[in-house]
C-alpha cells in the first residue's frame, strides 16, 4: 500500500491571525492537526507546541517495542504536559489550550487514531463519508443523550464549549482507537473551521469531485470561506492506494 498526502492551512476571512497548526511527517508515518486557543499568541503557542511535541516523541520512540496505541496515546500526554508548562512559566498564557487529531501508520495495515477536542477524522470511502472521531463537546454530549438534534447543534450557542483539550491538568482522557481502511479510501483530518461552515454531505461532495488531494483541500477552503470563514481553516488529507507495479 502507498500513501500519498497533503495539507494546507488558511485563516480564513475574519481572524487575523492563524491559530492552527499541522504536521505531515515526510515519509508518511503520522499526520497530525492542532487547533489552537487562548488568544493569538496563547493559541498559536498551544497548537504549535502541540504539533512539535507529537512528533518530537514519535520519532524518537518510533522503533521501541511499545504498542502503536500506547506510543500514541502518549504522545498526546507529553504534549499536554508540555503545554502546561509553557503556561506555568508564561502566566499571561495560562488559558491557552489546542484540540489535536493524529493518524499514526506504524503498520500501514492498522493505522491508529487519537486526537482531543473537536479537530476531527473522517474517512471518504466509494463516495460514502464517516465520521470517525468524537468530538469532546457540549453539544456531542447533548446529541448523544438525545436533548438536541445535530440541525440544532449547528448554531447552538455552546458549540464551541470543548469537554476537554490539551494544556489542562485535569485532562483524564485521550481517545486513541485503530482505523479500519483499505485501499482507495481517503483520510481527511481537519480543524474544525472546515466543520463549522461546511456540513458532512457538503464535505462528502466536494471530495467526489476530485480524486486528486490538493485539488480536492483547495475545494474545501475555498467553500468554508465562501461560507464566511469566519475561523482557521486546517485541512491534512490523505489516500491510501496501490503500489505501482514492478
Amino acid at each position: 500500500m502507498k500513501l500519498n498526502f497533503t495539507g494546507f492551512s488558511d485563516p480564513g476571512l475574519i481572524r487575523s491571525s492563524n491559530q492552527d497548526a499541522f504536521y505531515i511527517d515526510p515519509e508518511g508515518r503520522f499526520f497530525i492537526v492542532a487547533d489552537g486557543m487562548g488568544g493569538h499568541a496563547g493559541g498559536e503557542q498551544a497548537s504549535r507546541i502541540a504539533t512539535q511535541e507529537i512528533q518530537g516523541f514519535l520519532v524518537s520512540h518510533w522503533d521501541d517495542s511499545e504498542s502503536t496505541p500506547k506510543l500514541l496515546e502518549k504522545a498526546l500526554w507529553e504534549a499536554n504536559k508540555a503545554i502546561v508548562h509553557d503556561q506555568q512559566q508564561h502566566p499571561e498564557r495560562s488559558d491557552m489550550g489546542t484540540t489535536v487529531v493524529a493518524v499514526v501508520f506504524r503498520s500501514p495495515d492498522c493505522p491508529w487514531c487519537a486526537h482531543v477536542g473537536d479537530s476531527r477524522l473522517y474517512r471518504f470511502r466509494e463516495s460514502q463519508l464517516q465520521l470517525v472521531t468524537e468530538d469532546h463537546t457540549w453539544v456531542a454530549r447533548a446529541i448523544k443523550i438525545g436533548e438536541i438534534t445535530e440541525e440544532e447543534a449547528r448554531n447552538h450557542p455552546y458549540r464551541h464549549i470543548l469537554s476537554r483539550c490539551l494544556g489542562r491538568e485535569d485532562l483524564h482522557k485521550v481517545d486513541v482507537q485503530p482505523l479500519d481502511v483499505k485501499i482507495g479510501d481517503r483520510l481527511l483530518l481537519c480543524s474544525d473551521g472546515l466543520t463549522e461552515e461546511l456540513n458532512n454531505q457538503n464535505i462528502a461532495e466536494h471530495l467526489g469531485k476530485s480524486p486528486i488531494l490538493e485539488t480536492a483541500s483547495l475545494s474545501l477552503i475555498e467553500a468554508a470561506k465562501a461560507q464566511g470563514g469566519h475561523d482557521n481553516i486546517t485541512i491534512v488529507m490523505v489516500s491510501l492506494e496501490e503500489n505501482a507495479p514492478g
